[in-house]
């Protein structure tokens, strides 16, 4: 991890925050959404125009109709009229969602050691959060397994893992709820964090989705994360080795990849032969024999 130097945490205003998330330059999204009128509007503009008195004066007018105001985590490529992940420039920031039990999620993350300090810890009602740290050098692969991971473990919202994510801009009232709440943003660190620096649980279609459910000692996420798909075929490879039901471990992996994949059930199918096969070699016959550490006990 790196730091900036000297650093004191503060609450921050709106423009503050933009520029604290984002170089001047770098193309932000940003989200207008007013449920009473069932309306929505999405501008991708450079982030110092978003911090501007004009363009502040604007989303407050849409706030004070009774609109939602949201920011997108990670920069767009530039001249795109869209927010989708394949338009994503870069990965600038990982985040949570804390929304069920968010005040003990969010003193597990300060206090487990398995993430390191966030950036900025916002609070968007009563008792809810979301919570964001800066990174770098992670693809979309990594941060993308990432984002998973500190959900399943943090007990976070799984819908809200996806790249181009938008979160709640503070300085705005949080229009969701009949009660107003005006959301704030506490700026904790200055640190940029790198994919070595979360020590997470691995994220497959067994990992814990509440931090109750946590029962089995965490399998850690190396420096060098894998891809998705090696972890799903290492899972396969765990639960196969266990004796778990084949089909059982395919339907897991179906649901688990049903939004990423536009077969699913051929994927997990093609998955789990593969770890059949890998299992049924010699390398994995002489690891399991009576003088072995059988693989089921080497993976917890």
């Amino acid at each position: 991890m790196s730091s900036s130097g000297a650093f004191s945490p503060r609450f921050l205003s709106a423009p503050e925050y933009v520029l604290a998330l984002h170089e001047p330059s770098d193309c932000v999204a940003v989200l207008v959404r007013n449920r009473s009128r069932e309306q929505t509007m999405q501008r991708i503009s450079p982030a110092e125009v978003i911090a501007s008195p004009p363009f502040q004066a604007w989303l407050k007018d849409q706030n004070e109709a009774g609109a939602d105001i949201f920011i997108g985590m990670n920069p767009m490529k530039d001249g795109i009229p869209n927010r989708t992940k394949e338009n994503v420039r870069e990965i600038r920031h990982v985040y949570l969602d804390l929304d069920e039990d968010a005040g003990a999620s969010l003193h597990a993350v300060r206090t487990s050691g398995d993430a390191p300090s966030p950036n900025f810890v916002l609070d968007t009602s009563p008792g809810k959060h979301q919570v964001i740290w800066r990174v770098e050098g992670l693809d979309q692969e990594q941060a993308k397994s990432l984002l998973r991971s500190l959900a399943n473990q943090f007990g976070g919202d799984l819908a809200a893992t996806d790249l181009s994510r938008v979160l709640r801009l503070p300085g705005f009232t949080n229009r969701k709820y009949n009660e107003q709440f005006v959301v704030r943003v506490h700026h904790e660190t200055d640190q940029v964090y790198h994919l070595g620096d979360f020590r997470v649980q691995e994220d497959s279609p067994d990992a814990p989705r509440h931090l109750a459910d946590a029962h089995e000692p965490a399998r850690r996420m190396p420096s060098g994360h894998r891809s998705q798909s090696e972890a799903d075929w290492a899972y396969a490879k765990r639960a196969l080795a266990r004796g778990d039901d084949v089909e059982e471990i395919i339907r897991r992996i179906t649901d688990y990849r049903r939004e990423d994949k536009a077969d699913p059930d051929y994927y997990a199918r093609l998955t789990v032969s593969k770890a059949q096969r890998a299992l049924s070699t010699p390398e994995y016959e002489s690891a399991t024999n009576p003088t072995s550490t059988p693989m089921a006990e080497r993976d917890h």
